[in-house]
């Protein structure tokens, strides 16, 4: 497979990818061809074709990881951007819709601690060493802070706890934080 090829391929679906985790445009163009660029170097040392797609987006995950690293703390979306984007694909808003927002309005010592766990997919023992914590500490603001993202579902969009502990409902229309 030529580099070419994968760029064809791949290229809009990559752009898209860096756009909905960062939220500059120059830097979003500056890491698609930082992606490729690494595409070309390495192409030839992926044995298996059918696995250049996995490839190609491990390394732009990996990029926009590498760009927060960098910063003092990660950028979010501006809520009017997020929404253009869902209007200009004429989708619907989901619950997942709300979940920046809501980790957005949380304080500071678990938003820090979500926004590396469950936005980044960074370990625990990761968000422990970037936060200066012990892992423990890193364990206890990750779960709390999941739970308080579990009361901010229940206000904005009324989802209520099972009887298992899981949040069930559906996506309300008038939500109070991603129709804000």
């Amino acid at each position: 497979m030529e580099t070419a090829e994968v760029w064809k391929q791949f290229s809009e679906g990559v752009r898209g990818y860096i756009r909905n985790r960062i939220n500059d445009p120059e830097t979003v163009e500056d890491l698609l061809q930082e992606v490729f660029a690494k595409v070309h170097i390495n192409l030839h040392k992926v044995q298996n074709e059918a696995r250049v797609k996995a490839w190609v987006y491990t390394i732009a995950r990996n990029a926009v990881t590498d760009h927060y690293r960098k910063r003092d703390h990660p950028v979010l979306l501006p809520k009017e951007r997020a929404i253009a984007d869902m209007e200009e694909e004429k989708e619907e808003l989901t619950a997942k819709d709300c979940l920046l927002p809501l980790i957005h309005n949380l304080p500071e010592a678990y938003r820090r601690a979500m926004l590396l766990s469950e936005i980044e997919g960074r370990k625990q023992a990761e968000v422990a060493e970037i936060l200066q914590i012990s892992l423990s500490g890193a364990k206890s603001r990750i779960q709390r802070g999941r739970r308080l993202l579990q009361y901010g579902y229940m206000d904005c969009c009324n989802y209520k706890l099972n009887e298992d502990g899981y949040l069930v409902g559906e996506h309300q229309e008038d939500c109070k934080v991603c129709n804000s």
